[in-house]
């Protein structure tokens, strides 16, 4: 179930390129509408470069199941997923400006990570269409990663 068709696996990568590229054309609008009025379930991770240092807050859809919430990338170890990881740790803002200091843990194959992905036709309207048509692409490669608030 994991592994893309060949054909498939030539077609999604291009397409979440393209798709992301034009999301980060627009990322000044849909920033100002989000800080204004909320995006759903729109979220700002402000994360550090893991290179430059330098902040790089990204808007990301933040997945709940349950209890536990959820962020990822259905194209894999994209810039701000590698940022991610190597910080371990990040500040997330649900609501502007409230800050939280949160953990972030990649999910391994697995149930957890195959039930976060899931989520995702849920909650991407009317992306959940791309997501449902590249979900062996994205079962294959997408990075997912559980975000845990930061214990005292």
């Amino acid at each position: 179930m994991n592994v893309p068709t060949p054909h498939a696996s030539r077609a999604w990568p291009i397409y979440f390129r393209i798709q992301y590229r034009l999301i980060r054309l627009l990322d000044p609008l849909i920033r100002l509408v989000w800080r204004g009025f909320g995006l759903g379930n729109v979220v700002e991770l402000r994360l550090v470069g893991r290179r430059t240092g330098k902040p790089r807050p990204v808007l990301v859809g933040m997945l709940r199941v349950g209890s536990s919430r959820y962020v990822g990338h259905p194209n894999g170890d994209t810039a701000w997923i590698r940022n991610l990881e190597a910080a371990g740790t990040v500040q997330l803002c649900e609501v502007w400006p409230r800050l939280e200091l949160v953990s972030v843990r990649r999910l391994a194959p697995g149930p957890e990570r195959d039930t976060a992905i899931l989520a995702t036709w849920q909650h991407v309207p009317p992306g959940n269409i791309v997501y449902r048509l590249a979900r062996r692409h994205i079962l294959a490669v997408g990075s997912y990663f559980r975000i845990e608030p930061l214990r005292d």
